[in-house]
């Protein structure tokens, strides 16, 4: 399995996603369809389907130029989202395949939208698997309760995607790592881990690097929204159960103007 990133906007990231034996492919949230659609072409592959995450225009906007672009294009999207141009819905659980070797996974991750969908992807034996999280988990952050509750939250980022194995890739919609983690150091100032990636994501950037993907370890050690079942961070903000502190953490960043 290569992925590759496509910076788009501002700071949006699209993802190419290639089974290596068969040269097809699969490209997360192409909002930059043009773009995508070039990126695929220089690494000679064949665009078999869109994976949509949820349905806000910078992640599915593209999805019916993506389809002008590469005719009979499936595009995927979750089931109780109004994703623009699906072909194909998704419910928790279904599965596809793309290539020879790799298996894509539908996560329901709800909050940040009723239907939003992260794609947990597995490919040859001794490979480490890969999710595509968009606007649920972001590195050392999470996406803001437009549609949904802490306790859905809490279930999405802390029981589903928490519980995949601890080296799965972290691939995720946005570029907010370095103001995540300055936010995660303020809840967690004694963090040392934090402190270093912190110190790591800033030289990344400073780079003009990317600072994807993180893996499940990383954010369970440096992302507060992740560490909510911890009692020493619940009492830290003066909360008594996990989707208290998860909620309040939220809050908190939702007012924080660092």
């Amino acid at each position: 399995m290569k992925i590759f990133e496509v910076p788009c906007l501002e700071d949006n990231y699209s993802y190419l996603v290639i089974d290596e034996s068969t040269k097809e492919a699969a490209v997360v949230d192409p909002v930059d369809a043009e773009k995508v659609f070039d990126v695929a072409n220089q690494h000679g592959v064949v665009l078999k389907f869109v994976l949509t995450t949820h349905h806000h225009w910078d992640h599915a906007g593209g999805n019916d130029k993506i389809k002008q672009l590469v005719p009979g294009i499936k595009v995927y999207g979750g089931s109780l989202d109004n994703v623009r141009g699906c072909t194909h819905q998704l419910r928790n659980g279904d599965t596809l395949s793309l290539g020879s070797h790799l298996n894509i996974l539908a996560l329901h991750t709800p909050c940040h939208t009723k239907g939003h969908i992260s794609y947990y992807i597995t490919g040859k034996d001794g490979e480490d698997p890969a999710v595509f999280t968009g606007d649920t988990l972001f590195i050392a952050g999470c996406g803001k309760f437009f549609e949904g509750t802490a306790e859905q939250m809490y279930q999405s980022l802390c029981v589903t995607l928490g519980s995949l194995p601890k080296p799965t890739r972290v691939y995720c919609g946005h570029e907010y790592t370095v103001k995540n983690l300055q936010f995660a150091s303020t809840v967690e100032p004694k963090n040392a881990r934090i402190q270093q990636k912190l110190a790591w994501a800033n030289g990344q950037r400073k780079a003009g690097l990317p600072t994807i993907p993180s893996t499940i370890e990383e954010e369970m050690e440096t992302n507060p929204f992740m560490r909510v079942d911890l009692p020493e961070l619940q009492g830290s903000i003066g909360c008594q159960s996990p989707v208290e502190a998860l909620r309040e953490i939220r809050q908190m960043k939702d007012n924080w103007r660092g």
